[in-house]
């Protein structure tokens, strides 16, 4: 009886929303199965890592499927959850399974391709009727094996040499094939033991002794192992292996060492090792106070009727102690935990303080790590190493099993969002996704909820815990709203800083306290100008203004990246007049250190956090009281708990509040009460200082009384009548090409057909005020999605079918159609 093919679906890293179906070849079927990473060649040119999705025997109909190239995995490094989950956020972020599957993936468990060419043993190089060029390149190749693809294009002088060298495959003259590597690659240690003919023979230990009586060096470099084994196992397991660094740590020369093992009487073994060191120190336990044992109880409560309880407490109030409390509990039943952070920058104080109590069961994740680390936390979590996962919002996509608890802290911060590329996806809510898929519980922790969160508290679907106070009885701060406008005219301003922000700086540090001051503006300056014609260097690529770095004395474009020097002279009238205008992180440090000269000033934005401890650094320093004045963007407004600063200041609180989005008035409120949180953290009341150019907006106001619930209340008001998110959806579609006209018309033409075939209200197209970014010009569609309206999901695959129908028209077809679900 003929044996059936079998072929295998896969999901491969490329935006197409198809699964692609390969043949396996015969001695590879008892290897793939679903869940491993499988080597496939795509297109002509191209070999990519998919994930076999499913098994079966149906060969596809519209096209030849090609076999599988090689297969990665021993076992499936990526589960059923994980499929499941990427399938949800494809359908719901309109983005592709093959998109969502680039952004799970860490990049050491992709693959790496390089071309090689080689002469053709066959070819026969006589008289061949070539150009020089090519019988050059034919007579390198046959003084060496082999020529890589990137040496082929030099040889020829051709940016791409891919026909040339089809051309000869073709005349049979050379061979073309893909070398494939693994990104990652394991750590290794080398280790030393024992022979085996001498472990546990004393008998014959002491007459190796006797032969090594004129080799003193070998003598005590085999004494020293003897030694360090005993010291790290039982005699009776002399195969024991120790690191050879150690042995050579303890005095025993590498010259000795090798001639042990030449001798046969040393083994030497290479061994994987982690590239994460043990915790070593004794674990310590959790102790309540009753408001937060009461918490606890509550929680546990609301997970009776919700399986998503939201933790509304203030700055201040022990909620981190709260959920390592709950997480005893899931750990305790064997389940796996996620908790969630918005920043890198919060990891490192929130891990010290989880690592005290969990120990080695704790594994973190994020960007700031390298390829290969972030591969074996991926290993850590799939072989149940690691229970708990601390990490930013690229841990949602890690290969959890058992999945008991999601925790999201700070669960209002908008970095929990991602922009670009695909799939534009919110972590929070994934994570409640993620959560219901595994039959989780969730926690969601702020001291100022987001408008949805707190939405759905209202409405039942959520359960609301409250903590009205700080731990230990800590007083709230005190808050300063500082009229600039006022101060301006009574001439008590010095550069940005008003008499009272500057008194009460003096005042902390006198009493020996520190200060964090925040702007949410990187770079010295937002723009330069020229002071006599007015004239200001714009990007060249985009439709906005570059920012001054100080450092480095560069323009910068913080959309697309482009940096250029620091014009000498005005590029409009010649006038060596350009001055920097504004106020940046960068000129705040300055203007704090020359006002300041005795304290010592320290920056965290993103300019100074770039590296991978660079973070930890500051964060370190600044606990450790080693300067007294940190200035920073949003990154410090996080929660991060200091018990020595006394003052905060927020420089320019009018930068948030007048920003044109819905969302400003939420964000500010959000933001200055963040920031204020920072400071009288322990046994002092905190003082905030913030500075504003409208004291009677009703923002303002809530901020100076710390009332959330004022804010909630008036905020809602205003988006229900404007019919805005938590009362409706949004999606937002983005239409981009390099001419604007096309960009107009595209956008245009999208409406007329959105508007004609469904029930939803759109608002534009308009563009937004940086209307070109990378020399692509922008237009915006705004779609408001009724909660209670037609199915969001039959809505979203019209629209999708609505932009295919667009660009296959001729006009259209090289623009570019974004879809952002949720865009805030």
């Amino acid at each position: 009886m003929m044996r059936k093919t079998l072929f295998a679906d896969l999901i491969l890293p490329v935006p197409i929303a198809n699964r692609f179906t390969y043949r396996i070849p015969r001695e590879m079927e008892s290897l793939i199965i679903p869940g491993v990473r499988v080597v496939v060649p795509f297109g002509k040119r191209r070999m990519l890592t998919g994930i076999v999705d499913s098994i079966h025997e149906k060969a596809p109909v519209h096209y030849e499927a090609r076999y599988i190239y090689d297969v990665l995995d021993e076992s499936a490094v990526v589960t059923p959850h994980q499929i499941t989950f990427i399938d949800w956020m494809a359908s719901y972020y309109m983005a592709t399974p093959g998109e969502v599957l680039n952004a799970a993936i860490p990049a050491g468990l992709k693959i790496s391709t390089e071309s090689y060419v080689q002469l053709n043993p066959q070819a026969d190089l006589d008289e061949l009727d070539e150009s020089d060029t090519i019988l050059d390149l034919l007579h390198q190749l046959e003084q060496r094996e082999s020529l890589r693809y990137e040496d082929i294009k030099e040889i020829t002088g051709e940016k791409d040499a891919f026909k040339t060298l089809q051309y000869l495959s073709k005349k049979g003259l050379v061979i073309l094939y893909e070398e494939v590597r693994e990104r990652y690659s394991p750590k290794t240690e080398k280790y030393i033991h024992l022979a085996t003919h001498l472990a546990g023979n004393d008998k014959a230990l002491n007459e190796t002794f006797e032969t090594l009586a004129r080799a003193p060096k070998q003598e005590d470099a085999l004494l020293a192992c003897l030694q360090l084994i005993k010291r790290d196992a039982d005699l009776s397991d002399q195969l024991q292996r120790i690191p050879k660094k150690a042995l050579l740590d303890s005095n025993a020369s590498a010259a000795a060492i090798q001639a042990l093992i030449k001798k046969g009487i040393l083994e030497e073994s290479e061994v994987i090792v982690s590239r994460f060191s043990d915790y070593s120190r004794e674990l310590k336990q959790v102790t309540l106070s009753p408001e937060q044992q009461k918490a606890v109880d509550q929680i546990i409560r609301g997970f009776d009727s919700t399986d998503v309880v939201l933790l509304h407490g203030v700055t201040g109030s022990g909620k981190t102690e709260i959920y390592m409390d709950i997480m005893q509990h899931v750990l305790d039943n064997d389940m796996q935990i996620l908790y969630l952070l918005p920043e890198i920058a919060l990891t490192t104080q929130i891990v010290q303080r989880l690592r005290a109590v969990f120990g080695d069961k704790l594994g973190v994740y994020h960007s700031r790590y390298s390829d290969n680390e972030r591969v074996e936390v991926w290993q850590g979590v799939l072989s149940g190493r690691y229970q708990i996962v601390v990490g930013v919002r690229s841990s949602i996509f890690l290969p959890f099993d058992h999945l008991g608890l999601v925790i999201i802290d700070e669960e209002h911060e908008h970095s929990y969002k991602q922009y670009d590329p695909a799939p534009r996806y919110h972590a929070r809510d994934a994570a409640i996704m993620l959560a219901s898929q595994h039959k989780a519980r969730v926690i969601l922790g702020s001291a100022t909820p987001s408008m949805e969160s707190n939405y759905l508290a209202d409405s039942g679907k959520y359960s609301r815990v409250r903590l009205e106070n700080r731990f230990g009885d800590v007083s709230m701060p005190e808050i300063n709203v500082i009229d600039t406008l006022r101060k301006t005219a009574q001439k008590k301003m010095s550069g940005p800083f008003s008499d009272e922000l500057l008194e009460g700086i003096q005042k902390t540090m006198d009493s020996g306290q520190q200060v964090i001051l925040f702007q949410n503006r990187r770079g010295y300056a937002p723009y330069m100008a020229c002071h006599q014609c007015g004239h200001i260097p714009h990007c060249s690529q985009c439709a906005v203004s570059l920012t001054y770095h100080q450092y480095g004395e560069k323009l910068i474009c913080h959309y697309c990246g482009m940096r250029e020097s620091v014009p000498i002279a005005c590029d409009s009238c010649g006038a060596k007049e350009m001055k920097p205008v504004g106020l940046g992180t960068e000129k705040l440090e300055e203007e704090v250190a020359l006002l300041f000269p005795e304290a010592g000033v320290r920056r965290m934005d993103l300019d100074t956090t770039r590296t991978k401890n660079s973070y930890e650094r500051i964060l370190n320093d600044f606990a450790e009281h080693q300067f007294d004045i940190l200035v920073g963007t949003q990154m410090v407004t996080k929660g991060l708990d200091f018990g020595g600063v006394g003052l905060v200041g927020i420089i320019d609180l009018d930068l948030l509040l007048h920003y044109p989005d819905f969302r400003s008035h939420e964000r500010a409120f959000q933001m200055a009460i963040q920031v204020s949180g920072r400071a009288g953290r322990r046994d002092t009341v905190g003082n905030v200082f913030i500075q504003t150019r409208d004291l009677k907006h009703p923002v303002v106001q809530q901020i100076m009384h710390g009332n959330y619930d004022a804010f909630y209340s008036n905020e809602l008001e205003e988006r229900k009548e404007h019919a805005y998110p938590p009362f409706t959806r949004m999606i937002r579609i983005t239409i981009k090409h390099k001419d604007r006209n096309i960009t107009r018309e595209a956008a245009q033409t999208l409406e007329r057909r959105l508007s004609a075939a469904l029930p939803v209200r759109i608002l534009g197209p308009q563009e937004p005020l940086v209307n070109r970014v990378r020399n692509e010009y922008i237009n915006e569609l705004w779609i408001k999605l009724e909660r209670k309206g037609t199915s969001p999901a039959l809505i979203k695959k019209s629209l999708l079918n609505h932009a295919d129908n667009i660009k296959q028209e001729k006009l259209f077809r090289s623009i570019r159609i974004i879809f952002n679900v949720d865009p805030y």
